[in-house]
Parts: C-alpha cells; sequence; structure tokens
C-alpha cells in the first residue's frame, strides 16, 4: 500500500512479499515428468533445481517423482490453471496421467524474499548457506526454516536476488512473523507485488 517507486528500493535491499494469493500447483507420481513434457513444459532435467518458463512461471524439480508449479509474478502467468485444466481433462477421458495433482495452493503458504541482505538474513534462520555464490540462481533447499519444513527456490528478479519460501500454510503466520523480526536489523520491510514487477520491468 504504500509508495512502488520507495518498496522497489527497499525490496533491492531486503525486502518480503506475500504471494500466497497467487496460483501454485504441484504433481506427483511415476510419470510426472513425462506428462509435463508432454504438456509443453521442458528443461526440468535436475532434482532440486527450479526452471523458469516462457510465461514467467517456475517448474520446482523437488524429486523425480515430484515437481511445485509456481505462478510468475506477472498477471499474464498461467501455466498453473492450464496443467490443472489438462490433469482434469485427461483424467475424466480415461487418459492415465500417470500422476496425481498436489493441492500446493491449499497446503502451502508462499512468501518472497528479495534483495542483497536476503542470505545474511537467512543465515539466522537457516543451516544451508544461501549465499548467492554458493546457492545459484534455481537451485531449490527442501531444509528446515525457523525450525519448520520448507522449500527455497532462489528464483530472481532480473539482477535483484530473491527467494521463494514455501511453508505449511498452519505456520503462515508464525513464518511471516520469524521473517520479518529478522529483517530488521538489515532495515528490511514488507513489500507488494507492483513493486516485484518494477524490479523485473513487467
Amino acid at each position: 500500500g504504500g509508495d512502488i517507486d520507495a518498496e522497489a528500493a527497499a525490496a533491492r535491499s531486503l525486502g518480503l512479499a506475500d504471494l500466497s494469493p497467487l496460483p501454485r500447483v504441484g504433481f506427483k507420481g511415476r510419470g510426472t515428468l513425462d506428462w509435463l513434457a508432454g504438456h509443453d513444459v521442458s528443461g526440468i532435467d535436475d532434482s532440486n533445481m527450479a526452471y523458469s518458463q516462457p510465461d514467467g512461471s517456475w517448474v520446482a524439480r523437488l524429486a523425480p517423482t515430484e515437481v511445485l508449479v509456481l505462478s510468475g509474478i506477472d498477471e499474464d502467468s498461467g501455466l498453473c490453471d492450464r496443467l490443472a485444466k489438462a490433469w482434469t481433462g485427461d483424467a475424466d477421458a480415461g487418459t492415465d496421467p500417470g500422476c496425481y495433482p498436489v493441492l500446493r495452493r491449499e497446503a502451502n503458504c508462499w512468501f518472497l524474499v528479495t534483495g542483497d541482505n536476503s542470505a545474511a538474513m537467512f543465515a539466522k534462520l537457516c543451516a544451508v548457506d544461501l549465499r548467492p555464490g554458493h546457492f545459484a540462481h534455481g537451485r531449490i533447499a527442501q531444509t528446515s526454516l525457523a525450525r519448520i519444513n520448507a522449500i527455497i527456490v532462489r528464483a530472481d528478479l532480473g539482477e535483484v536476488p530473491a527467494y521463494a519460501v514455501l511453508g505449511d500454510s498452519s505456520f503462515a503466520e508464525y513464518l511471516w512473523d520469524v521473517l520479518a523480526d529478522a529483517m530488521v536489523e538489515f532495515g528490511g520491510q514488507p513489500v507488494g507485488v507492483a513493486a516485484l514487477r518494477q524490479l523485473t520491468g513487467a
């Protein structure tokens, strides 16, 4: 709700955004990768890596049999909805997709931590070294963050380091408060999606 330019400036240093209202979905099962390839999702070659798609979405391969799909922050991003409809269509037609949907939107909150001070802030909460030189763009950590299980995906916004954080929805308020508290030392603050879009030029 603040000035977008000011929020974008804050996000370059250390920002925290709630992306929980945006679409996300998961798929799990022995045929997951083949099914996705059949629906124009490609390049998801390695586990614990996330891959940007043409519409700005991210497909995060958590394991050989499981993926997480995150909407892009651009309003035109529609991969999550397209895949969900495709799976339903296949199932209704009696075609075995070889996988089943995981309701990530209901199960997981989704925050985005941005800025040059992100890794230093995470060091207070997480044992994984998330510094850019050690944790590259697209890397995934399935780890403990502030004593709860979390998925951390490095998904930079242009030149700005950014980390998607997904945790159990029942811990959403706790996780937000912990992150917000850890940011105080570095002058971090909450930012909105409009400010994030400015970082990407969207």
